[in-house]
């Protein structure tokens, strides 16, 4: 089948939705989504923040749809017709389920452990309006330990509904869920500190906010200050395959590898995650790579900054000498493979 997006022709296999067939021509004309994930069956149409225009629903059918579909979970056409980013229509949706996001969301960003690396910020950041006209008291909960190894904030959930349906795919007895209905609705357990299941530590990678965060690494360090690393190690439960946030010679925390998109390719056991901190436990496949647009590429080696004059007293934007050293990556050598893929995220030397 053909579809064309935002004038991007390809041919998809039936099935295919609109979302998976933007994925696949890649740049500015993927839609964004928040509770969207490829790994996890089910997931899709609750955020609506990928709304597009089908301008043309098929050859048969030319006729174009009225109202604004859910590219998620709406199936493509062959002939069909999409109008993505290049919509005015669908960028004002797009602008009014931003902020539509944002009424209960807290200003966090300056304390949340998600922030750097947080879809909402991206979301927001691109389609988010610099003003609120929301006037009434945001709804607000307390901090609740839902596990061993994991805090829920839950004034920070857009209720995606991602974590449930990885406590539903991954394990044998989900704990937690969503209660009550409505705008009362919330992520919870019925019993605190119930989610013990040894694969419960990827809720925290699926999680597009910092509503679930890891408590071994809550409050550590920034993103930006880490230094991602892809590794491995033998072992019984998962693949053992990971990202390892090292500063200096220190492993921060570990996570799932993640694409573009942020999905992780693989999910991991809660051993790889919070039990091996240690280095000699890993074997250091070689530097992360990620989006040339990433805090988290700021004083790497794969990125040349320009450098920014601020009327202020030396070094205090610099940073310590020595913790610059801590988060550089000048001394790991790319090979041949990471110098192609650097270039092809637009990260030039």
């Amino acid at each position: 089948m053909k579809v064309t997006i935002d004038g991007q022709s390809i041919e998809v296999e039936p099935g295919t939705t609109i979302l998976q067939a933007a994925r696949m021509i890649g740049g500015e004309v993927v839609p964004p989504a928040m509770c969207y994930y490829s790994k996890l069956k089910g997931s899709g149409g609750k955020c609506r923040c990928c709304l597009v225009e089908v301008a043309k629903g098929s050859e048969a059918d030319p006729r174009p749809m009225p109202k604004l579909m859910a590219s998620c979970v709406t199936g493509c056409m062959d002939g069909m017709e999409v109008n993505s980013k290049s919509s005015p229509r669908v960028q004002e949706a797009r602008k009014s389920v931003t902020e539509f996001l944002l009424i209960n969301h807290p200003l966090d960003c300056p304390v949340c452990d998600q922030a750097g690396e947080c879809d909402l910020q991206n979301l927001s950041f691109e389609h988010g309006k610099s003003e609120s006209r929301f006037i009434e008291e945001k709804r607000t909960f307390e901090p609740e330990n839902i596990g061993p190894n994991i805090q829920l904030h839950m004034n920070r959930c857009i209720l995606c509904y991602r974590c449930v349906m990885v406590a539903d795919q991954l394990t044998d007895d989900r704990v937690h869920g969503v209660m009550d209905r409505g705008d009362h609705s919330n992520i919870s357990t019925c019993i605190s500190k119930a989610v013990d299941n040894e694969f419960s530590g990827n809720m925290i990678d699926v999680c597009p906010v910092g509503a679930l965060t890891d408590k071994t690494f809550r409050f550590k360090s920034r993103v930006w200050f880490s230094k991602p690393y892809d590794a491995h190690r033998d072992c019984p439960t998962c693949s053992g395959k990971t990202t390892v946030w090292m500063f200096g010679d220190e492993i921060q925390r570990v996570t799932g590898r993640k694409d573009e998109y942020h999905e992780v390719d693989e999910f991991i056991c809660n051993g790889c995650r919070f039990d091996h901190k240690d280095i000699k436990d890993w074997i250091i496949e070689g530097p992360r790579a990620f989006e040339k647009d990433s805090v988290i590429n700021q004083n790497k080696y794969n990125r040349k900054l320009q450098k920014v004059e601020i009327a202020t007293e030396d070094h205090i934007l610099l940073g310590r000498e020595e913790d610059r050293k801590k988060i550089s990556m000048v001394e790991i050598p790319l090979t041949e493979e990471d110098i192609i893929n650097q270039k092809s995220l637009g990260n030039n030397e």
